[in-house]
């Protein structure tokens, strides 16, 4: 391995020592994040996300739910704001205006997922992503809920993609990127993929592949042996990580922070 764009983090050698450093000791200045998801079946991921936020050490956490689902939040143990719902019990288009109103509030906004396959929850996170320029976290089925948006949020700054390798290859596809993501690259191809794919596109990637947690930005890739996948696809690392990035402009450092 001789990219100098390439670096690799052990679990127990973390290339960011001094990062616990640039957490502000004082919880009201640690930022404010917000995590948006949830519909009419449930709010589970809302919850994992809400916990993992709070233990990453953020200072202030809120959630925004569809209002299908305010009569079962537990407002006694959740921060919770609602958002009109539509018939299918997602997000409608008619609470883009406190939509937006909330996003100026945070500092950093992770789009949890857990809302379904429904094209007006897809149709007001897709107008609060170009209507802000809010740090905005991607993950999960919330990523797949927006693949179809393509060039406009490939090219919008302060966004991030926590995902799988198969949702990596349908971003790449959304652009019609020339370089083509298969199964059987090994790690030095899928890092040169993202060192080149993250310097023609302003987004910052989380992948998880084949044991590997691969974090790119600027074309700079780190790469770490990686055995918490549960705490991927649960939200709890895209979670975790969103938080660490309200306190550095470097995100690649924030991510690499994250896992350790």
């Amino acid at each position: 391995m001789n990219h100098d764009f390439w670096r690799v983090q052990e679990p127990d050698k973390p290339l960011y020592p001094d990062f616990d450093w640039k957490r502000p000791e004082r919880a009201s200045d640690r930022g404010n994040l917000l995590i948006i998801g949830g519909n009419r079946g449930g709010f589970a991921a809302v919850q994992v996300a809400y916990k993992a936020a709070l233990e990453a050490g953020a200072g202030e956490v809120r959630l925004l739910l569809p209002d299908v689902l305010e009569k079962v939040v537990p407002k006694d143990a959740l921060d919770a704001a609602f958002l009109p719902s539509n018939s299918s019990g997602g997000f409608s288009r008619d609470g883009l205006a406190a939509g937006l109103a909330a996003c100026q509030w945070a500092d950093s906004v992770i789009f949890i997922g857990d809302s379904g396959q429904n094209s007006e929850t897809a149709l007001l996170i897709e107008k609060l992503l170009a209507q802000t320029e809010v740090k905005f976290m991607l993950t999960r089925d919330g990523v797949d809920l927006l693949r179809g948006v393509g060039e406009a949020l490939m090219r919008r700054p302060n966004t991030t993609f926590a995902v799988s390798f198969a949702q990596l290859q349908k971003l790449f596809q959304s652009v019609y990127y020339p370089k083509m993501l298969t199964f059987s690259q090994n790690l030095n191809q899928v890092v040169e993929n993202l060192h080149k794919f993250t310097i023609t596109y302003p987004v910052v990637i989380e992948l998880f592949h084949k044991d590997q947690l691969i974090l790119a930005a600027g074309g700079q890739v780190v790469t770490q042996k990686y055995t918490g996948a549960v705490n991927m696809w649960t939200g709890k690392l895209p979670t975790r990580s969103a938080v660490y990035q309200m306190w550095s402009e470097d995100d690649i450092e924030a991510l690499a922070a994250s896992v350790v």
